[in-house]
């Protein structure tokens, strides 16, 4: 079954489809190889999995929105994080994070018009030594 969704987007997706089984069981590792390709979840994407798997919609963005790792906007070629976990936090992450939103002019989960940066801010990223961290992925 194809998403009915507009031709290229179609293709992708019947492939990214056609290596799982139509199992519920297989929802997460369908969202990761659709993050994988697009960089985040589109729509299309997840009225085509729901169509596949036979799953409500609410259900697959209820998942989505539940797992940090996926995300429904695309991000920009360098997402930096910023560390607000407690060491860092009392070490001065959240000036960290408002310099680098007034620099970049965006707010936490934007990206630049340009595509170049998005901008989150994340919990503890084990690197306590060197508070307060901010990082690239």
């Amino acid at each position: 079954m194809a998403c009915s969704c507009g031709n290229d987007k179609d293709e992708t997706m019947q492939k990214i489809l056609e290596i799982y089984t139509k199992d519920k069981s297989n929802l997460i590792q369908i969202l990761n190889e659709v993050q994988e390709h697009y960089g985040y979840i589109p729509k299309h994407a997840q009225v085509a999995i729901s169509e596949y798997l036979n799953i409500p919609l609410a259900e697959i963005y209820g998942v989505i929105t539940f797992y940090a790792r996926f995300t429904l906007k695309p991000k920009g070629k360098y997402n930096v994080a910023v560390c607000l976990g407690t060491a860092c936090f009392v070490k001065g992450s959240e000036k960290v994070l408002e310099k680098a939103k007034d620099i970049l002019k965006i707010d936490v989960g934007e990206t630049t018009p340009d595509g170049k940066f998005s901008l989150e801010s994340t919990r503890c990223i084990g690197a306590c030594r060197s508070c307060p961290c901010i990082y690239s992925k």
